[in-house]
């Protein structure tokens, strides 16, 4: 059977890709669980310094599986599972101790721009369109979405965004702050982002995007602490005493 996520590492890159092309990568539970997977062995891989998120075919993720929770014998039992499930995974992916770069391309909808959102560096492709999508099946957000758009794009958008249910474009996206870049050929460039991150600090990469995360979640007197307990602690890395040692030789 095909995964419905797949996962490879190949230079110091952990590639996981939502493979559920012809249901336009949405999430049913078993690909919440199979996403929950990859991103756990992602986290855990020593051979992988940094991580990239794709999809699949033509489109990067259309959100929730609406098939999926329409045949379940209790949708709102099965709704809640998956809001959940699919929660913890993108909550992995956001406190991953490594550096992630995500290409989208097509369309990014619903629980999709919780996945999205909860990468480091997003690089779109042209013709990708970013849609709320839950008011047209009648639904509130999930995943985080209503924690990670605001914080992403400010209230006023978020809420316009939201309640007017229109998409927006790449160039809006990158305009608004939902995405780092807008190219044609967003996966090679996404592969170039990795690579790069790979080749640097990514230890420092990974804790600098720790702290960035967690800024939201605690005062400005416990985010200086945070701050200093990690850098105390980086200096003693092997990466760190490397490049210390290289600056202080120029």
């Amino acid at each position: 059977m095909t995964d419905l996520v797949n996962y490879e590492v190949a230079n110091g890159v952990a590639h996981i890709e939502l493979n559920r092309p012809d249901a336009a990568n949405a999430f049913d539970l078993p690909t919440s669980r199979a996403l929950g997977v990859a991103v756990r062995r992602a986290a855990e891989d020593e051979g992988a310094r940094a991580v990239l998120v794709t999809g699949a075919g033509s489109r990067f993720c259309a959100g929730g599986d609406v098939s999926s929770f329409v045949s379940a014998d209790d949708a709102p039992a099965y709704l809640r599972e998956l809001a959940l499930d699919l929660d913890a995974g993108v909550r992995m992916l956001a406190e991953m101790p490594k550096p992630v770069v995500a290409a989208v391309h097509g369309a990014v909808a619903g629980a999709g721009l919780a996945l999205m959102l909860s990468c480091d560096l997003v690089v779109a492709e042209e013709s990708t369109k970013f849609v709320f999508a839950y008011p047209g099946v009648g639904l509130t957000p999930d995943c985080g979405v209503s924690y990670l758009l605001p914080r992403a794009i400010g209230q006023q958008r978020a809420l316009a965004f939201a309640l007017s249910n229109r998409p927006i474009t790449a160039t809006q996206a990158r305009d608004w702050g939902m995405v780092a870049e807008v190219v044609e050929g967003a996966h090679v460039r996404a592969r170039e982002l990795a690579a790069q991150l790979d080749a640097g600090p990514a230890g420092a990469f990974g804790e600098a995007r720790r702290l960035l995360r967690a800024s939201w979640d605690v005062d400005r007197a416990a985010v200086g602490a945070e701050e200093a307990q990690t850098i105390s602690q980086r200096v003693t890395t092997p990466e760190a005493q490397e490049l210390i040692r290289r600056f202080h030789e120029r």
